[in-house]
C-alpha cells in the first residue's frame, strides 16, 4: 500500500464498504460522544467520517491531537446507518473505523479555526492566508479560478487564438496609471517597469503577423486598493486580432465569456452569445448614469431639464438655464413607503458628497413634497405623463452639471433598485459600451485630452481629426459589462503613423515627443501594420462574479491589503544596504510633518 494513502478523502463510496484503506489529510473537526471519537478528516478532495472507540487503538492519540494536526490513518471502510447518512458529504454514505494512526505533522493552537464559515478580521485572513484558504468557501473558489482559466484557455484555442508570453520587465508608460519601477543594477540610475499591460507587445505581434494572440497576462499597476481592483497586480485574459473590425472582436470573444459564465453560472441565466446589448456611451451616462450599467436593474434614468426651465421650483429653474441638468430616477409603486424612506435617500446622497437628491411623492395620483408644491400640480401631472408613471409612483431628481448629475443618477438608480428588491436575481446580464468620445476636455490643464485609449482609432480616421470638432470625435473603444461590473476596455487600434502623429498633436504632444516616448510602437507602424483590435477582460472580476463575492480577496491565492501590503510574507520590506549598492539606489526618508 502506498505510504501515505490508497484512497482520497472524498473517494469512497458503499462500493469500498469492507476494505482496508489508508487515508491522510488534516483533521478538521472532531466530535467525542463519551468513549466514541467522530474525527473529520479532511484533503483537497472532499472529508471522511473517522470512528474511533475504545475497541480501536487509535482513539487515545486521535484524542489527544488538536484540530489540523496532519495525519495518516489505516482502517475499514463500514456502512453508515441510515439515520446518519450525510447526504452533503460525497461520501456520506460510508465511515472509516480507525485502525491505527500516524502523525505527521502537529498543530499548534490555532489563530483562527478552519471549520465553518465565521468571519474574521482582513488583518488575521491575510496573514494567516495558508489557514483561510483551508476554509471550505476560499478553497472552493481557488479552485473554480483554476477551472475558468483552463475553460478559458481552450475556448480561446478553439477560437484560433494562439497563447505568447510577452515581457514582465518593460519599459515604463507616460499614459495610463502609476508604474511599478524595478531599478537595473547594469544600467545605473535606469528603471524597467512592469507591465501594466501587454498593450503595445500584443500590437507589436500584431505587426509580426500572428493574427490572433491572447495569454492570460499578469499586469502591475500601483494604484489603490477597491472591492473590484487588487492593489498591485491582477490577471486578464489578454487577445489581440489582426484584420478585424469591431463587430469581429465581439464576435469572437462573445462566445468565449457567454460558455465560461455559462460552465460555471450554477444554474443562472447568461446573455447568450451573440445577443450581447451595444449601448453608445451618451446613452448609457443619459439612461444610466455610468458607463457600467447594470442590466438586472429595470429603472432607467430620464433627461427632464426642460420640464423645469420655466418651474416654480427655483432652484432648478436656475441650474437649468445656468446650463446644468435635472434626471430623473423613478421609485414605483413606492405609495406605501414612509416619508422617511425618502428623506433618507436625500441623506444618503449627501453623505456621498452630493448636495442632495430631491423627490417627488405620489400616492393614489395626489403629488407630495417641496418640489411638487412648487412645480404645480398640472406640470408635475405633464411630467409623469411624459415618463408614463403611474399614480403610485414617486420620483427622484439628480440636478447639476451634466456629468454631477449624471453621477449621483447613476448611483441613485442602483440604490432605488436595490431598496425596493427590484435587481433580477439568478442572471448574467452582458452589454457592450461603444462609441467612446476620443477627446475630451481638461478643465484643470485647460487643454483637450485622450479620453479612454491613446491608441485607438479615431472613427472617421484622418479625415474626422483634419475636420471635425476634436470633443465630436468618437473612438473604435469599447468595455465589456456584466451586471454592472466592467470586465475590460478595448478597440480597433490606430496602426497609421499619420493619424497617430495627428491624435496625438491634437492632445497637445509633439511629434518628437511621440517618437521618444512611445518608439518601439510608432517605428513597427511604419514598416506596414496590418488593422487590428482586441481586448482583455479581468480574469479576477469574471471569476468574482461567478463566484458570487463582493470583493476580489475572495478569489485571489494571496492578495494584498488595503495598503498593499502582503502581511504574510511581510512585504514590502526593507533590504540590505548592499544591495541598495549594487543597484545605485539611495533611500530617501519622507519629510516629517
Amino acid at each position: 500500500m502506498h505510504p501515505y494513502r490508497s484512497h482520497t478523502c472524498g473517494a469512497l463510496t458503499r462500493a469500498e464498504v469492507g476494505a482496508v484503506v489508508r487515508l491522510s489529510g488534516w483533521v478538521h473537526r472532531k466530535r467525542d460522544h463519551g468513549g466514541v471519537l467522530f474525527v473529520d478528516l479532511r484533503d483537497h478532495y472532499g472529508i471522511t467520517q473517522i470512528v474511533a472507540d475504545s475497541d480501536s487503538p487509535a482513539l487515545p492519540l486521535l484524542e489527544s491531537l488538536r484540530v489540523e494536526s496532519v495525519v495518516t490513518i489505516d482502517g475499514e471502510v463500514k456502512a453508515r446507518g441510515a439515520a446518519t447518512v450525510n447526504p452533503n458529504l460525497a461520501t456520506g454514505e460510508i465511515e472509516v473505523f480507525a485502525r491505527a494512526v500516524t502523525v505527521l505533522s502537529r498543530a499548534d493552537e490555532l489563530p483562527m479555526p478552519v471549520a465553518g464559515e465565521q468571519e474574521y478580521p482582513e488583518e488575521i485572513r491575510l496573514k494567516y492566508r495558508f489557514l483561510d484558504l483551508r476554509r471550505e468557501k476560499v478553497h472552493a473558489n481557488m479552485v473554480l479560478r483554476s477551472q475558468v482559466i483552463a475553460s478559458l484557455r481552450r475556448r480561446m484555442v478553439e477560437q484560433g487564438f494562439t497563447e505568447f508570453q510577452t515581457p514582465i520587465l518593460t519599459a515604463s508608460s507616460p499614459e495610463g496609471a502609476r508604474d511599478y519601477l524595478v531599478p537595473s543594477r547594469v544600467h545605473p540610475g535606469k528603471f524597467y517597469a512592469l507591465p501594466q499591460a501587454p498593450q503595445m507587445f500584443k500590437q507589436l505581434l500584431m505587426v509580426a503577423g500572428f493574427d490572433r494572440y491572447f495569454q492570460i497576462a499578469p499586469c502591475f499597476r500601483d494604484e489603490d486598493a477597491r472591492a473590484d481592483r487588487s492593489p498591485g497586480e491582477f490577471y486578464q485574459l489578454d487577445f489581440e486580432m489582426s484584420f478585424v473590425t469591431q463587430d469581429d472582436v465581439f464576435a469572437a470573444i462573445e462566445p468565449v465569456l457567454a460558455g465560461v459564465f455559462d460552465e460555471f453560472a450554477n444554474g443562472k441565466s447568461v446573455t447568450p452569445a451573440g445577443q450581447f446589448p451595444r449601448i453608445p456611451f451618451a446613452e448609457a451616462m443619459l439612461k444610466y448614469g455610468t458607463d457600467k450599467p447594470d442590466l438586472r436593474n429595470p429603472l432607467l434614468v430620464s433627461e427632464v431639464s426642460e420640464h423645469f426651465r420655466q418651474s416654480g421650483f427655483g432652484l432648478f429653474e436656475k441650474i437649468v438655464g445656468s446650463g446644468g441638468v435635472v434626471r430623473a430616477i423613478p421609485a414605483p409603486t413606492t405609495a406605501d413607503k414612509s416619508r422617511k424612506f425618502f428623506d433618507d435617500m436625500n441623506e444618503w446622497a449627501r453623505s456621498e458628497g452630493h448636495a442632495g437628491l430631491g423627490y417627488v411623492t405620489r400616492k393614489g395620483g395626489t403629488f407630495g413634497g417641496p418640489i411638487a408644491k412648487n412645480h404645480g400640480e398640472e406640470k408635475m401631472a405633464a411630467l409623469y405623463d411624459a415618463l408614463g408613471l403611474g399614480p403610485d409612483d414617486g420620483l427622484f431628481f439628480a440636478a447639476g452639471k451634466e456629468l454631477q448629475a449624471a453621477k449621483l443618477a447613476g448611483a441613485a438608480r442602483t440604490r432605488v433598485g436595490e431598496q425596493l428588491g427590484l435587481i433580477e436575481e439568478g442572471c448574467f446580464k452582458f452589454c457592450w459600451i461603444v462609441d467612446f468620445p476620443m477627446f475630451e476636455y481638461n478643465d484643470e490643464q485647460k487643454k483637450i485630452d485622450f479620453s479612454h485609449n491613446p491608441f485607438s482609432m479615431p472613427q472617421g480616421e484622418l479625415e474626422a481629426l483634419e475636420t471635425m470638432d476634436p470633443l465630436e470625435i468618437k473612438a473604435w473603444q469599447y468595455d465589456i459589462v456584466c451586471n454592472g461590473v466592467e470586465l475590460s476596455s478595448g478597440a480597433i487600434r490606430n496602426h497609421r503613423p499619420d493619424i497617430m502623429y495627428k491624435a496625438f498633436e491634437i492632445a497637445g504632444y509633439t511629434r518628437d515627443e511621440v517618437d521618444a516616448e512611445f518608439s518601439g510602437m510608432i517605428n513597427a507602424f511604419k514598416y506596414g501594420a496590418p488593422p487590428h483590435g482586441g481586448s482583455a477582460p479581468g480574469v479576477d472580476r469574471i471569476v468574482m462574479l461567478l463566484a458570487d463575492e463582493p470583493n476580489l480577496r475572495e478569489v485571489v491565492l494571496f492578495p494584498m491589503n488595503q495598503k498593499a501590503e502582503d502581511l504574510m510574507m511581510g512585504a514590502p520590506s526593507q533590504v540590505r544596504t548592499k544591495q541598495l549598492r549594487e543597484l545605485h539606489i539611495r533611500v530617501v526618508e519622507p519629510a516629517k510633518g
